[in-house]
């Protein structure tokens, strides 16, 4: 049975929502929360430490407006302040990883590519997942920096972006892997973009639906059909001018006329 408290999930800014869509399919009357801690992102040249601390503002935010289980939807903030802030507070709380365990499934050559951000591919967590799960495979990490911007700007339909991102995807292809992780929880938005640059025959793999399916068996939710309530509500904050980050989440959640409001923390 669903319960009326609500399900918080952050991000340093908009990547996020490409998990919350996820939960959102999955969980269709839970009542989710989301904040988008846009006055300080991108988080992925940050010091760990700063990222902890704005982990720990915007976990009690969230508290404060009734969330039963937080997901830190961004792999950065997971990578830097997962164990940290599982510690310090006393409710579910999920993290986003790279999708590694599904990739070296699907392989068929062995050889993975992942792109994310530099503190996710330095951090414990990623170095974990491709001892665990990597054995026998060539893992081959690419940070991408500037594709966060590029998203939170919500314009990348341009040959800029398409350039940014062909120099990134081309040192992987030229290694021969045959999948390609998106180790951002920005760069599902990019997947048509990154899917037509590496063509049919590459799969490309991210961790939204896992982290989805997480939730609900956490929460022992089932999935859809076990849920009594129709339809659950969405409510948006963010730590920057909500005239700017309003029209990109209309653009990325695909519904017009959303309200954000402003949240210093």
């Amino acid at each position: 049975m669903t319960s009326l408290r609500k399900i918080g999930l952050f991000d340093s800014g908009f990547g996020g929502l490409s998990v919350m869509r996820e939960v959102r399919r999955l969980l269709p009357a839970e009542d989710l929360v989301y904040f988008a801690d846009s006055a300080h992102c991108p988080y992925g040249a940050k010091p760990v430490e700063v990222i902890r601390e704005r982990a720990y503002a915007i976990c009690d935010f969230l508290i404060s407006q009734g969330v039963k289980l937080i997901v830190i939807a961004s792999n950065t903030t997971s990578a830097a302040a997962l164990e940290a802030v599982r510690e310090k507070y006393n409710m579910p709380v999920i993290g986003v990883e790279p999708a590694v365990k599904p990739a070296a499934a699907v392989t068929v050559n062995g050889k993975i590519g992942v792109i994310a951000t530099g503190v996710t591919l330095v951090g414990e967590r990623f170095n974990s997942l491709v001892k665990r799960y990597g054995t026998g495979l060539q893992i081959y990490a690419q940070p991408c920096p500037g594709l966060v911007e590029i998203v939170e700007s919500g314009r990348w339909d341009n040959e800029e972006t398409e350039g940014l991102i062909s120099g990134y995807l081309d040192k992987l292809l030229a290694k021969g892997v045959d999948t390609i992780i998106l180790g951002c929880t920005h760069y599902p938005f990019l997947r048509p973009l990154i899917e037509k640059l590496v063509g049919k025959d590459i799969k490309v793999i991210d961790s939204g639906e896992g982290v989805a399916r997480q939730v609900a068996r956490v929460l022992g939710n089932g999935f859809p059909e076990g849920n009594i309530r129709l339809a659950g509500s969405e409510s948006f904050f963010t730590s920057g001018n909500p005239k700017f980050v309003e029209p990109v989440l209309a653009l990325l959640w695909g519904k017009q006329g959303l309200q954000v409001t402003k949240k210093e923390i």
